[in-house]
Parts: C-alpha cells; sequence; structure tokens
C-alpha cells in the first residue's frame, strides 16, 4: 500500500480537523508541520507526532512530502501552494483556494505549469442527504427547476471578531458570505449544476444582485455579518441567500428546491420536504433515513474525511478529483459577485 507522506500548513481549528482524518486513514502519515507561532507548532507537532517548522519553503525542502495540506488562514493560502508547485508536490487546501479568483488563477496557473494536483475542501458535498438532492436534480425529478435557495442563519459572538483574522479584509476576503456560507454557496451551485449541460469550467450562476451589511455586531467591522443575494442561474433556475452570523442562537442550515414536478427542503441533517408528482418505491425509504434523531447518522465523522479520502485515492490512481481547482474556483467567483454587486448597488455577472 502506497502512504501519503502529508505536510501540513497552518496549525489551527481547520488542520485540527484534517488531523482526525488522515488519523483514520491507513495510507496517509503527517510528518511535518509548519505555522508562525513556534509555541503553538511545538504543541502541534508534539501532538500529531510530526516534525515541528516556522515556514513552509523549509519544510517542504526538508522533508520533501508528497502532499502540502494547507489550513492557514483565507488570504495565505497562495503563498504556500506556489512553494509546492515550485518543488513538485501536489496541493490539498482549505476552503476557500483562496478570497480572489485572480490569486486562485495564479495557484491553477502554477500547479497546471508544474503538472501536480491541486484540490479544494467543500465537504457538504459529501453529505448523503446533499447528493441525494443533486441526484434528484441530475435525474429531472423537479422539471425544470423554478427556484433554488440556500440559508445560513448562524451567530457569532464579538470575541469570534475581536482581534481575529476573521475581521480582517484583507486575509479573511469577507465576512458571513466568504467564511461561513461559501460552503452553501458551493453546495447549492453543485446541486442546481447537476441539472444543466455546461462545460466543465462553467459557473452555473449567471448573475448576482446582493446587499451586505453590519448588524449584530460593532458597527466598525470591517466584513460583513449579514448579506442577501438574489442569483439567476444559467438555465433560468432563481434563487436566494442568505448568510448571516448575526442572529442569535442560531440557526440550522437550509437548501430548498423546487419545480414543476417537485419539491424538497434540507433542514441541517433532516429532509423537511421530499415530494414529487411521480412517487417511487425508493421515496418513502429516502424519507425516513433523512428525518428524525438518526438524520445523518452515516456521515463519516469529521466530515472532511471522504474529501481527503478521495483526494488521496484520486493521486494513486491518476483519476480526476471532483474538487479541482477549477472546480473549487466556482463558490469563489459567486462570493466575488455577491461583494461587487453589493458594493455596486447593481446586478453583478458571474464570469
Amino acid at each position: 500500500m502506497t502512504t501519503h507522506r502529508i505536510a501540513v500548513a497552518g496549525v489551527g481549528n481547520a488542520a485540527g480537523t484534517h488531523m482526525r482524518a488522515y488519523e483514520q486513514l491507513d495510507d496517509a502519515a503527517v510528518v511535518a508541520c509548519a505555522g508562525r507561532e513556534e509555541s503553538r507548532v511545538r504543541s502541534f507537532a508534539d501532538e500529531h507526532g510530526c516534525d515541528p517548522f516556522l515556514d513552509v519553503p523549509g519544510m517542504l525542502d526538508a522533508v520533501e512530502p508528497d502532499v502540502l495540506d494547507i489550513c492557514t488562514p483565507s488570504g495565505a493560502h497562495l503563498d504556500p501552494a506556489l512553494a509546492a508547485a515550485d518543488r513538485g508536490v501536489d496541493v490539498f487546501c482549505e476552503k476557500p483556494l483562496e478570497i480572489t479568483t485572480e490569486r486562485i488563477d495564479r495557484m491553477i496557473d502554477a500547479a497546471d505549469e508544474a503538472g501536480i494536483r491541486l484540490g479544494g475542501v467543500f465537504q457538504r458535498r459529501y453529505k448523503p442527504v446533499v447528493r441525494t438532492v443533486r441526484e434528484a436534480v441530475a435525474e429531472g425529478r423537479f422539471g425544470p427547476l423554478a427556484v433554488a435557495s440556500a440559508a445560513l442563519p448562524w451567530w457569532r459572538d464579538d470575541g469570534y471578531y475581536d482581534g481575529t483574522w476573521q475581521a480582517e479584509p484583507d486575509v479573511a476576503g469577507g465576512g458571513a458570505v466568504m467564511n461561513q456560507a461559501i460552503h452553501s454557496v458551493d453546495a447549492v451551485q453543485w446541486i442546481v449544476g447537476a441539472g444543466m449541460d455546461l462545460a466543465p469550467d462553467a459557473n452555473p450562476v449567471a448573475e448576482v444582485s446582493a446587499f451586505t451589511g453590519v448588524r449584530g455586531h460593532d458597527a466598525g467591522l470591517d466584513v460583513e455579518d449579514t448579506a442577501v443575494a438574489t442569483l439567476r442561474y444559467r438555465d433560468g433556475t432563481l434563487g436566494q441567500l442568505l448568510a448571516t452570523t448575526a442572529t442569535y442562537p442560531g440557526g440550522e442550515i437550509r437548501y430548498e428546491l423546487g419545480g414543476r414536478d417537485g419539491s424538497a427542503e434540507v433542514r441541517g441533517e433532516e429532509l423537511a420536504a421530499w415530494q414529487f408528482r411521480e412517487e417511487r418505491e425508493a421515496d418513502a425509504a429516502v424519507r425516513e433515513r433523512f428525518s428524525g434523531p438518526d438524520a445523518g447518522a452515516d456521515e463519516p465523522s469529521p466530515l472532511e474525511l471522504p474529501n481527503v479520502r478521495e483526494f488521496l485515492d484520486a493521486r494513486a490512481s491518476g483519476d480526476p478529483f471532483m474538487l479541482d481547482g477549477s472546480e473549487a474556483r466556482k463558490a469563489v467567483a459567486i462570493v466575488e459577485g455577491v461583494y461587487e454587486s453589493a458594493e455596486r448597488g447593481e446586478p453583478v455577472a458571474v464570469e
């Protein structure tokens, strides 16, 4: 069995989650970690049995890993990715790939030139309930979709933003949309895109119209804690996006889709609605599987595990990876459209 030797850039919460995934795999070994604060790096290295470093290039040169797993703050993904590409090391990167499509394109170009893999993390694509809804879209069970919306009504207290990188636009890239709801943005565009005949790099969202604001935190906060947007998809489907960290005590993530032949609503891990003009024998089992206190019980913990597993399997087999650079870019392009529309006060086309 091939063992994938992993080096991790960043030793914060995301890195800890990734480590819980790697530690469940027989063919992955984390050999090194790098970060800026020596005490945190050494503590992380001691906990996970790997070598500590204070800079990514030095770590890559010293341990020569197969994969660099980037878990640094969002706006600090580009430089580690470029360093890995320079050394022929594959890159697995936390969401978002970067905070602008321009920076992502530099990552993609460097990966292509070096002949390495660049993969992203959007673990909600691996939720069984999300995949079930997407399969129904791909099969045409809803008919022409009329609506496809996503809502993330969360709460973050003042301490979440106080003196942290999440409050710095140049590092975070934005607030509730870029940092929290980007998972929902990716999931809903992926679901709707399953019913379209698009080129692989084409974004299912054509146009965005949005408003953003700061409603539940200090008015001097430099990133939004609330955003609403209307999305027009390329096939004519219309949708809404709600993203907020300003609604105490916070609620469940929701997805809602519907067309002339059926409707579905996901609330948290449950299917709150699953009705079609043409009922199938399996529909009752689907409703039972995703209802009640055991809904989602078949999902792995941490949810990043299948995302990591698929990336490593693609490395070993040479097969395509679902969340390659161009695919992971799509959600950021939509988020950019949200911010540009809110700033300009008019609808914005998504490239």
